[in-house]
């Protein structure tokens, strides 16, 4: 076998997930949804949606720094503070005025 040939970032998924597996770690999957998109660039459309598991997603990088640490958090088994509560979820908007507006939420395999 060709070295070059070689998927690396598959293996390194797949032996990733094999380690938290090994070591008692369950790590979650997150959806997220479009919820609102007047985007500039046309970039984002309503509805769009994406699971996240270890990969960023074709997100607006902007975007993507708004809400990575909820992701985080969520993907390593935490809650996040929603007033009195702690929760699964999110609700994030766009740093370019709102014009994007998305939902996160941990989902069961």
């Amino acid at each position: 076998m060709d070295f070059n040939s070689i998927d690396h970032r598959k293996i390194n998924k797949n032996l990733m997930r094999g380690l938290f597996i090994l070591c008692g770690v369950n790590m979650g999957k997150v959806k997220l949804t479009i919820t609102y998109a007047k985007c500039r660039c046309g970039y984002h459309n309503t509805g769009d949606s994406f699971i996240i598991e270890d990969i960023c997603p074709p997100l607006c990088h902007e975007l993507w720094n708004i809400i990575y640490p909820s992701i985080y958090t969520l993907l390593n088994d935490g809650t996040l503070d929603y007033g009195e509560e702690r929760v699964k979820f999110f609700d994030a908007k766009c740093p370019d005025a709102g014009r994007v507006c998305i939902h996160g939420e941990v989902i069961s395999d």
